[in-house]
């Protein structure tokens, strides 16, 4: 099957190439120049595990293509998926002009059916926009070609996407239109073989489902959190809280760890998106703000607990920072903790020698060269000079430091962990004053 992504970002890439690698043709659209020339020269403009493999692979064999033309890509495929970011206004609802010029873009260069599917994470009601741009750009044209409006929310993991996408829990599919109906079908078949994954409903209900299952991640999440620092104040370990209503199978292990906030690309605009809905029809959503409160308050925990380590004194020193990216496996660092944490750092006169394994480039094009900020090759050249150590992202290779060799290397031998990876025991038995999330804080014995 012939399909054209407009939009060349996480999930265009990610779908396109997934779809191609099951043997479909797929045309990727975009209006950046600079991205389809690094597309078509091998390169990948994101980070996400396998994803540049897929591609190189695809491209090879002929089965992916990159073009900056919309009329070509609106000539390619019956199925127009739409890609593009949805940014967050100023008041916190998703700007939808990019996806309504896709729209537009489709409808004057489109000479027959199309099946324009809605990829990216829009609020309700966005399909009708995207169907009434479309009407009234043929209007314009005087042409009254055919063509459906379909969501298809995406449900992918960053660091897991690939394995998302070709191993889905669920594939939702808004549409009612018994043609659509059946090319969707074709079109995922080769995703659908094991189990039924296929769930089909109105177009409303898809983009609801979208916002509502991120929410009830991120709702999840603040709770943790929320609990964590009131079992801090109570004496209680969260993380022996955590493993207590964890083995409830109706509450379940997932999305239950605490940490210093929760970042990406996807829950902090996702909730914002659906709190903004509800104020628009009169219904202020109170627990998604609550949620949303909650987690930019988390954001603060480690600033707090550092500052409170230094008597409130950070002018001139140095801290150590492990972890740049929103989470492991990816590079994205947008609404990611570690920002709000550096940032904080550097208002009160501190500096930050900074690693992530992936994320340094990213971090380089937002904050560009400081004096008080170092991005350093490796874990290790973070401690040199440093008064204290954060660790801010859970990477894998962050799991099982040398405790005793951080106490040696840093001035005030202090170890803040936003992520309660370490064993709290261990870390003060090698001369560490170890700080958590939600558990009281171990200090080094003098």
């Amino acid at each position: 099957m012939k399909v054209t992504i407009f939009g060349s970002g996480y999930v265009g890439l990610v779908t396109g190439a997934c779809l191609a690698e099951v043997g479909n043709q797929v045309m990727c659209v975009d209006v950046d120049p600079a991205k389809i020339e690094t597309l078509n020269n091998g390169g990948v403009p994101i980070y996400e595990p396998g994803l540049e493999e897929m591609i190189a692979r695809n491209r090879a064999a002929g089965r992916m293509h990159f073009t900056t033309d919309a009329k070509e890509g609106v000539g390619f495929g019956v199925f127009q998926f739409i890609a593009v970011g949805t940014p967050p206004d100023e008041d916190g609802s998703a700007d939808l002009q990019y996806v309504l010029a896709v729209a537009e873009s489709i409808a004057t260069h489109m000479d027959g059916f199309r099946i324009v599917v809605d990829k990216s994470t829009v609020p309700v009601g966005t399909a009708d926009k995207v169907r009434q741009r479309i009407e009234d750009t043929l209007a314009k044209r005087g042409r009254d070609t055919a063509f459906d409006v379909v969501s298809n929310p995406e449900f992918l993991k960053e660091g897991a996407a690939i394995d998302d996408f070709m191993k889905p829990d669920r594939i939702v599919v808004g549409t009612e239109n018994p043609r659509s109906i059946k090319a969707m079908r074709e079109l995922y078949a080769p995703f659908n073989r094991n189990h039924e994954r296929l769930i089909f409903m109105d177009v409303r209900s898809a983009e609801l489902t979208k916002y509502a299952a991120n929410a009830m991640l991120a709702t999840k999440i603040s709770f943790m959190n929320e609990l964590s620092n009131l079992a801090e104040i109570l004496g209680a370990d969260i993380e022996k809280v955590r493993v207590g209503i964890g083995s409830d199978p109706r509450i379940g292990y997932h999305f239950i760890y605490p940490g210093c906030g929760y970042g990406g690309s996807c829950f902090p605009k996702d909730v914002k998106a659906l709190v903004n809905t509800g104020r628009q029809v009169d219904y202020p959503p109170q627990l998604l703000e609550a949620v949303e409160g909650v987690n930019e308050r988390q954001k603060q925990v480690l600033f707090r607990k550092i500052t409170d380590h230094f008597d409130g004194d950070l002018a001139g020193k140095t801290i150590a920072l492990w972890g740049l990216a929103f989470k492991p496996n990816t590079d994205d660092m947008r609404e990611a903790s570690s920002r709000t944490l550096m940032e904080a750092l550097w208002r009160a006169g501190a500096r930050v020698r900074a690693f992530d394994p992936v994320a340094r480039d990213e971090a380089t094009r937002i904050y560009g060269e400081r004096d008080d900020l170092v991005l350093c090759e490796s874990a290790e050249q973070t401690l040199e000079g440093a008064d204290a150590l954060a660790v801010v992202t859970e990477w894998i290779e962050f799991r099982s430091p040398d405790f005793s060799h951080l106490a040696d290397k840093l001035a005030s031998k202090a170890l803040f962990d936003g992520r309660n990876i370490y064993d709290p025991q261990a870390a003060r038995a090698a001369g560490l004053s170890y700080y958590s999330i939600g558990r009281q804080p171990l200090h080094a014995e003098i």
